[in-house]
């Protein structure tokens, strides 16, 4: 396994190098403390997962993730100041799998990468056939791939796990609880923000509003309902 760490505080990489070394034995280290640098071993060492912190100098950790984000789909988990949940939320929104709050434990970072490094690598169903929701709605979880209005839009693995899971169970509702260890993992069940987060980047991909919502339905207090398909060929 490789593993790219960018962060600007030397302590805080070796700590983190360290850290894998002591868990996965045979991976490979590379560490960068800014994000262009970051950039160019990427595309150096196609690394299989990214430790990404947000504060860095010039070209800021949320800027260097939208950028890999624009070619890669690698699992990048953010490095995040403790208590700032709105760099939390945005990191998600950029495309981030994760986050761990600084200080952090080694043993919290393990169980992170570990459930990142989980999910990446869970293999598609590649028997479940294409869903039509409606006219404008068809879902390809095989594909990771939903079809809106004649266009494609590509999905995230875990928003592809999520919006499996809501199409499979149409009409009904599902705990957050629920979503939560389905799509990422049963340690994640109390990681309301992670859920809401992804529900708001897949409704803006399926073009649902919030406000009015054609597909999914946000049931206050207990989760979420996605809207029963049409039968296909009707």
């Amino acid at each position: 396994m490789k593993v790219l760490i960018v962060d600007d505080e030397p302590d805080v990489a070796e700590i983190i190098g360290l850290t894998f070394n002591m868990h996965w034995q045979d991976c490979e280290i590379t560490a960068a403390a800014d994000g262009e640098s970051a950039l160019q071993l990427f595309e150096s060492e196609s690394p299989d997962v990214v430790v990404l912190d947000v504060g860095l100098p010039g070209m800021s950790g949320f800027e260097t993730l939208q950028r890999l984000r624009e070619f890669s789909d690698v699992p990048v988990l953010m490095l995040t100041v403790k208590g700032e949940e709105i760099e939390r939320v945005k990191g998600l929104e950029l495309g981030a799998d994760d986050y761990i709050a600084k200080p952090f434990s080694p043993l919290e970072l393990v169980a992170r990468i570990r459930a990142v490094l989980r999910r990446s690598q869970a293999l598609p169903d590649t028997a479940s056939a294409p869903v039509v929701v409606d006219d404008d709605l068809t879902f390809d979880p095989s594909e990771h791939l939903v079809i809106v209005k004649g266009q494609p839009v590509r999905l995230t693995p875990t928003e592809s796990r999520l919006l499996s899971h809501l199409v499979s169970h149409p009409g009904r509702v599902i705990s957050r609880e629920a979503l939560l260890s389905k799509a990422w993992g049963r340690e994640y069940q109390n990681d309301s923000l992670m859920l809401k987060v992804h529900i708001a980047r897949l409704r803006e991909k399926l073009g649902c509003d919030a406000q009015n919502p054609r597909y999914i339905f946000t049931e206050r207090g207990i989760g979420y309902r996605f809207a029963k398909p049409k039968t296909a060929g009707k």
